[in-house]
This record gives C-alpha cells, structure tokens and sequence, in this order.
C-alpha cells in the first residue's frame, strides 16, 4: 500500500442489516485502511458529506434492499456534484448480475456479491487506489 487510504463504508437506505458493513468495515482495517462507517439509515446526502469530511479515497455501500439502482445514482450524482468524483465507489450486497453493468455505467468500480473472499476485497481496493494514485506519464 502507497500510503494509508481512506474509506468510508456506508449503508444507504431503510435496509437494517449491518453485519456485511461490519465485516467488511473490520477487514479492511486489518488490511491497513482507515475505515470510517457511517452507521445505519444513512441518506446519499449524509454518505456523500462523510466522504468529503473525511476526504475519503473510496467508498464502500452495502445495499441489501434492492434499492440500489434508485441510491446508488444519486450517490454518484452528490460526488460528482461535490466534485469528488475521483472517489473509488465499490458495492456490495444481494446485487442482481443483470444489474452490474449498470451500476458500472453509473461509476462504480466493482460489485462485491455474497460469498466474495474478504482477502480479495482488500487486495482490489489496495490495487485500485495505488494505481489511482500514480502519477500519469506523458
């Protein structure tokens, strides 16, 4: 890792169940990160504010509710608003394969489905912010 990231895990919604945040919350700071969880009931207003107070690289939304083709556009839409668009926005959660290539459409950079190895989370997000973060050639 580059440098220690920054990631705000948030869960967007009425969905109630928040282990899945937890766990990945919890995985990803004994991988190195330094995770802030936004708690439960958050509105893509008070996600988005979190990621711009806590000048966060990415962001982690956990979605269980099926809502997640109505949020997570206007999670999206707020960062690109509050010009942090730069902001590497990962999903996870009880996420329709068909609905994947939408998501990545609306800017995110990968979807997490149950089962995915927690190692692998990490390790993607780790890779994905170093490249991020290298400094383009000309």
């Amino acid at each position: 890792m580059k440098r220690t990231y920054r990631v705000v895990v948030a869960k967007p919604g009425l969905d109630g169940h928040d282990r899945g945040a937890k766990v990945i919350a919890r995985t990803l700071r004994d991988a190195g990160f330094e995770v802030i969880y936004t708690g439960l009931h958050q509105t893509p207003e008070q996600i988005v504010e979190a990621v711009i107070q806590e000048d966060a690289d990415a962001l982690g939304l956990s979605l269980l509710s099926g809502a997640h083709l109505v949020l997570v556009p206007r999670i999206t839409e707020l960062l690109r608003h509050g010009e942090r668009d730069d902001v590497v926005v990962m999903v996870g959660g009880i996420i329709p394969d068909a609905d994947v290539p939408t998501l990545r459409e609306m800017g995110v950079a990968r979807v997490f489905t149950p089962g995915a190895p927690l190692h692998e989370i990490g390790s993607w997000l780790e890779s994905e912010l170093d490249a991020a973060t290298s400094p383009t050639v000309s």
